[in-house]
């Protein structure tokens, strides 16, 4: 069973031609994605960064609170994940450089009935904002829209 979690979290890990194929064969299902780069020490700024992204590239609409209400949810189940519960960044002497993906679509491929979905994945490095003492983090959210 292919899952939207399993796609978000596979379009974050992969790079270059595996990358496309990911993007191409999701699209193909019905799904859509978006991906980008985000790093700060500023919780805001992550936030910020991946709800833009999703309005700009249409996968939420600005206007629609259930729309904002979802992937912030999603964002904040996934921010949890990679700060392992303890919320907080620079506040914390901790940073991060994230990749992030975005993917609107069904819970899965064979179950269509319970409406569509939002998965974000953060997946980078978190640590001290000294080069070198960072490790990798990944989290995933999910929310129905």
């Amino acid at each position: 069973m292919e899952s939207i979690g399993k796609k978000a979290i596979m379009y974050a890990l992969a790079d270059g031609d595996l990358e496309k194929q990911i993007k191409v064969s999701a699209e193909e299902e019905g799904f859509k994605l978006i991906k980008g780069k985000v790093g700060s020490m500023n919780t805001e700024k992550i936030f910020a960064a991946v709800e833009t992204a999703a309005q700009r590239e249409g996968l939420i609409c600005g206007d629609r609170y259930r729309d904002n209400h979802a992937l912030y949810h999603a964002i904040l189940d996934a921010f949890v994940g990679i700060c392992r519960g303890q919320l907080g960044l620079g506040d914390m002497l901790r940073t991060v450089g994230l990749i992030f993906t975005v993917v609107k679509g069904p819970r899965n491929v064979e179950s269509r009935e319970d409406g569509e979905w939002l998965a974000v994945v953060l997946y980078g490095t978190i640590g001290a904002p000294v080069k070198g003492y960072e490790h990798e983090t990944i989290g995933l959210g999910l929310n129905h829209l």
